[in-house]
């Protein structure tokens, strides 16, 4: 039995194979209809979601399973005190699999420490959101036909934002990425992630404050909302969400075949006139969130159609 804490708990040579599993999925739905009959997933979300939720049961359901699960830490025991490792082996005991989101960093692996099942981390703080990891990997393969030679920005929150620290982790295992870190002073990729990972691989980065001065050298903008409720006070998040906004003259400075990805929810940092332009592509990442999460659960409860 194995878990997903981190994006890299699997290989590049299992990476590779999860993607061509969803890329099948994607071709062949009616194939993969039935392979979890019988089979429960359990949907732990400690913090508000919707994507992420939704994504893990709708591939649940287009699998042929059920869910069964809680929305909020509010409707759950854990308003009364329960422990995480309480929860995760009475959840054992009805479902077969779990996912499970929590605002504290490490609770999910604390979970799987104690689980009976396979646990899925679906974000855990200003941690790891692997899930969201493999649906931008499998977004950008899908999208450029390649995982290597790419220069991405990253572009917003990069201090709390786990997508993107998820992102980072998993992407230096490729040759030739290069990064272009888009944020104001304040929300600095962490030094560690800078120190530890980019400076420790040799990563070739640079950092700007000016979304306009990167956007003509990029192959992928991976944007971010600035997330309020990571912040301590309403003054600073006031004073920070608006730095960036993408909008349809901005996206004349890109090249022609520079895809924007964004993890959702957006507030206002893409304008939504940059919707209809070919070369935005979050709405399709969305749904290749589901192709993914269908092949993990099936990798995961090691099921083979």
């Amino acid at each position: 039995m194995r878990h997903l804490m981190s994006p890299l708990d699997f290989s590049v040579e299992e990476l590779d194979k999860l993607m061509d599993l969803a890329n099948d999925i994607e071709v062949n739905r009616a194939k993969y209809a039935h392979a979890c009959e019988g089979k429960t997933l359990a949907t732990l979300f400690y913090e508000p979601s919707t994507r992420t939720r939704l994504s893990h049961e709708a591939a649940m359901f287009n699998l042929g399973g059920n869910v069964l699960g809680f929305s909020s830490a509010d409707s759950s025991s854990a308003a009364k005190g329960e422990s995480v490792s309480d929860t995760i082996r009475m959840t054992s005991c009805y479902a077969d699999i779990c996912a499970m989101r929590h605002p504290k960093e490490g609770a999910p692996m604390v979970a799987c420490k104690h689980s009976t099942i396979p646990v899925i981390n679906a974000g855990d703080g200003g941690h790891q959101h692997p899930t969201q990891t493999l649906t931008d990997l499998l977004t950008i393969r899908s999208l450029k036909g390649r995982l290597n030679n790419m220069t991405i920005g990253l572009c917003g929150d990069l201090k709390f934002g786990r997508t993107v620290h998820s992102l980072i982790h998993a992407l230096v295992r490729y040759p030739g990425i290069r990064f272009v870190l888009i944020s104001p002073e304040e929300l600095r990729l962490p030094s560690y992630i800078r120190s530890d990972v980019l400076d420790k691989q040799n990563v070739p980065y640079e950092e700007v404050v000016r979304l306009e001065d990167a956007l003509p050298k990029l192959d992928l903008l991976y944007m971010t909302r600035v997330q309020k409720e990571r912040f301590f006070n309403e003054e600073d998040y006031v004073r920070m969400k608006d730095f960036y906004i993408l909008d349809a003259k901005k996206m004349e400075l890109a090249p022609k075949d520079m895809y924007v990805l964004h993890p959702l929810p957006r507030v206002n940092e893409i304008s939504v006139e940059v919707d209809d332009d070919p070369r935005a592509a979050y709405f399709k990442q969305a749904q290749y969130g589901v192709y993914i999460r269908m092949a993990l659960i099936l990798t995961l409860l090691e099921i083979e159609v």
